[in-house]
């Protein structure tokens, strides 16, 4: 759809136009800095409406996970159908899918949308807490990688998903290229676990995109793995190609990331609204 009618403002004919609609598929994070939370905000700053479908409830908060719960999947497909078939959307973003039973029932669910499909394999929180059941991982190579236009792993999850431990660049670019073997038509490996510069390599296999940014002297970074593939599902929304897309996305998760701020005694979450705060 032509950015033009995805970006609000008053046409012709003087009626409102909606914002690009994106819809997570991710788990609650009740201190609101990561999963659903972080997806939503996100989507709100960067001007798309966002919708969600709950896939588990985590009692979180800055210290860590001390609990998870699954929403049953006849829950999930009614969200998500609840979605889809009355609202539509243009892009949809993929994180906590806890076992290979919701997996598989989110990639069944995502393999006729007429969207672009962002997935986070998402296997372990920022504290350390395992979000992923180990028999899951292989519902994820076989089933939801399949259907993304872009996957997110950060180093963790490339290790589980690839069993290529990534210490230099590259490893990045041998670890991407398996998991372009799972399907996905482009992958992002997030190098920020690697020191020196935060690095990410972009590729579809044929062209290369390396995306630098300066490490932020900053410790509350709580939720950037959903924030950035937030970001790029916004973008894809808005009509940008996958390379636009995951440059601008990156642009505002490292901003995000600088901005980070203290709640509770451990580690904080980025800061989804720095552009509004920026302006005041």
């Amino acid at each position: 759809m032509p950015l033009a009618h995805v970006s609000g403002g008053l046409p012709a004919d003087g009626r409102q136009t909606a914002p690009p609609r994106v819809l997570t598929i991710a788990g609650s994070d009740s201190g609101g800095g990561a999963g659903i939370q972080a997806d939503l905000k996100t989507m709100l700053a960067l001007g798309a409406h966002g919708m969600s479908v709950l896939t588990a409830v985590t009692a979180q908060n800055s210290l860590g996970v001390q609990g998870a719960w699954e929403v049953p999947v006849e829950a999930v497909r009614a969200q998500y159908r609840s979605v889809v078939d009355d609202i539509g959307v243009q892009a949809v973003k993929t994180g906590m899918l806890s076992s290979p039973e919701l997996v598989r029932a989110v990639a069944e669910l995502l393999s006729d949308v007429a969207a672009p499909v962002v997935v986070d394999p998402v296997s372990v929180s920022k504290h350390g807490d395992k979000l992923l059941a180990d028999d899951a991982l292989d519902a994820v190579r076989t089933t939801l990688l399949p259907v993304a236009t872009v996957a997110t792993p950060n180093l963790d999850e490339v290790a589980q998903l690839t069993g290529i431990a990534v210490t230099d660049e590259a490893g990045m670019r041998r670890a991407a290229a398996l998991l372009l073997t799972y399907g996905p038509r482009w992958v992002v490996v997030k190098g920020g676990h690697l020191p020196g510069e935060a690095v990410d390599l972009l590729t579809d296999g044929e062209e290369e995109h390396w995306l630098r940014a300066p490490r932020h002297d900053n410790r509350h970074t709580h939720g950037t793995g959903c924030t950035l593939a937030s970001a790029i599902a916004v973008g894809l929304a808005q009509g940008r190609p996958v390379p636009h897309a995951v440059s601008q996305a990156k642009d505002y998760a490292t901003a995000a990331i600088a901005a980070g701020f203290a709640l509770g005694g451990g580690t904080g979450p980025v800061d989804h609204g720095w552009r509004i705060r920026a302006r005041n």
